[in-house]
């Protein structure tokens, strides 16, 4: 099977020899996305709103590169640096992702990278040319 990196440029993880994801067959793994820049800096020290917002652009422009987008993503976890922030994700679910929405797992963490950084979104998606949704009910009787 073949494996790509996911390469974008500038890449603000080359400093930390991490690589923003890869491309397995049809699936995305991507690294977790923060609010950084290009620079690698830190976007809205201490604003959850302005962080969250950088973090799924971020998330997205990764997902492109591989050849995909917030819809095709499957699963996610979410590391968050307070759980008071837990109704935000879930709006900001309902803004960036469509039904059927992914597989989540939310957790709180005591710190991330940086002591400014309050969100982390790591991501496994399939490529836009492999998706095909057929949502399904599943019920055990």
């Amino acid at each position: 099977m073949k494996i790509e990196r996911i390469v974008i440029k500038p890449d603000p993880y080359e400093p930390f020899r991490l690589a923003q994801g890869y491309r397995v067959g049809d699936l995305l793994f991507i690294s977790g996305q923060t609010a950084i820049d290009d620079e690698g800096e830190i976007v809205g020290a201490g604003n959850f709103d302005a962080q969250a917002a950088q973090t799924f652009q971020n998330l997205e422009r990764i997902l492109r590169a591989g050849g995909s987008s917030l819809r095709n993503v499957i699963k996610v976890t979410i590391f968050l640096r307070d759980m008071s922030n837990f109704q935000a994700i879930v709006s900001l679910r309902g803004r960036y992702f469509t039904p059927p929405y992914p597989a989540d797992t939310i957790v709180e963490v005591t710190s991330l990278y940086s002591p400014e950084a309050l969100i982390e979104i790591e991501a496994i998606a399939v490529v836009d040319a492999a998706a095909e949704w057929n949502e399904r009910a599943v019920r055990s009787e």
